[in-house]
């Protein structure tokens, strides 16, 4: 169910485009194992205290994205098997996701990740096989054909390849957000960041950035890639995150919030999408960072990548718990996040978020 908080009704128009975000890519059947002791051991068994199953993979960031009152549309294969269904259903039924460009492929199997959660770290093992691309594929192998009209899209760069839908999507007037995946190569060539000349703005995190950037500091990467891209944001981890805007030279920095952390999985994927939110509100850069880094560390108390995506219930009463804790002598957190006063209602009680659970489903009672 669409959440009913609008954070882009200020900035909505007539003639506005009917999608707010558009993105692509692969979706995986998580599951996720939270409470190891320790990183499983060979020729031994491991047992968790804790289990969860969600959709994965691009679904992280397309519920993250949705759950913020975003207008969504997905591209992506779905595979033709009950991993697949419930997929599909969790994201358009459940979360309000346009599946519209999204397909589901006859006889393909979808891949699936399994995640390990142990000493605030998670290794995870997958498995899965390209989809064959789609007859109205743009460039033939990896995105449908242009997307439709949007505010903005997200993209997963891969290094040296380029998505040719990026510069179709951009000449269009969508504003493009960029992470990028780790370069097993171990290259780390700029220059397989060629799509970054489509891009807004580009959301490493401090290994990739400095990589990059051949630098030793992940502010100095900022400031680096700033030369390339408008908006250089470089997740700093338990530090929080630093951004340069390359157009006005403005920089700023915001701390991590500490909190009780379950399973890190997806948590990347909440920070860009409150990020997204921020950008397309209008927001001043500050604003947008303290609200991308809020959206990672909720998301972080509960399992998995996408189920674990705060929505506005969960942002409402956090802020208001700070506003109590704090009542009495404002303190940095309730002075970073005092534009939370305007984004929020005064009393805001959707219904509850659906969150990962150890079985797909279980059987209705006969």
């Amino acid at each position: 169910m669409p959440p009913s908080l609008d954070p882009l009704a200020a900035v909505r128009a007539d003639g506005d485009p009917r999608t707010d975000v558009y993105l692509t890519g692969t979706v995986f059947l998580d599951i996720i194992f939270t409470g190891l002791d320790s990183a499983p051991v060979r020729g031994t068994e491991s047992w968790a205290r804790g289990m969860g199953s969600s959709p994965g993979g691009v679904a992280n960031m397309a519920t993250a994205l949705a759950r913020l009152g975003l207008r969504t549309s997905l591209a992506a294969a779905f595979g033709d098997d009950h991993y697949g269904e419930y997929c599909w259903e969790a994201l358009e039924q459940g979360e309000g996701i346009d599946l519209a460009l999204s397909r589901t492929v006859p006889g393909w199997h979808s891949p699936v990740t399994v995640s390990m959660a142990y000493e605030g770290e998670r290794t995870m093992v997958s498995h899965g096989h390209e989809a064959p691309p789609p007859d109205f594929a743009f460039d033939g192998k990896h995105a449908p054909g242009c997307p439709p009209p949007s505010r903005a899209c997200v993209a997963s760069l891969v290094p040296g390849r380029r998505e040719g839908w990026l510069g179709c999507a951009a000449s269009r007037g969508s504003r493009i957000f960029a992470d990028v995946g780790w370069d097993d190569s171990g290259r780390w060539d700029p220059a397989d960041l060629a799509d970054l000349e489509h891009c807004e703005a580009f959301l490493p995190n401090a290994e990739e950035a400095m990589r990059y950037t051949r630098t030793d500091c992940p502010r100095a990467a900022a400031r680096k890639l700033a030369d390339r891209v408008p908006l250089a944001v470089v997740t700093l981890g338990a530090e929080g995150a630093c951004a340069v805007d390359g157009r006005t030279g403005e920089s700023a920095e915001v701390p991590a919030i500490a909190v009780e952390e379950l399973d890190p999985t997806g948590a990347g994927d909440v920070f860009v999408a409150g990020f997204v939110t921020g950008t397309l509100a209008d927001w001043p850069l500050t604003d947008r960072l303290a609200f991308a880094g809020l959206s990672a560390a909720l998301s972080v108390q509960e399992f998995g990548g996408s189920l674990s995506a705060p929505g506005w219930a969960e942002i409402a009463g956090w802020w208001q718990q700070v506003r109590s804790y704090e009542a009495g002598a404002p303190g940095v957190l309730r002075r970073q996040y005092a534009f939370l006063d305007e984004v929020l209602p005064a009393a805001y009680r959707p219904a509850p978020l659906a969150r990962a659970l150890p079985t797909l489903g279980f059987r209705r009672p006969a």
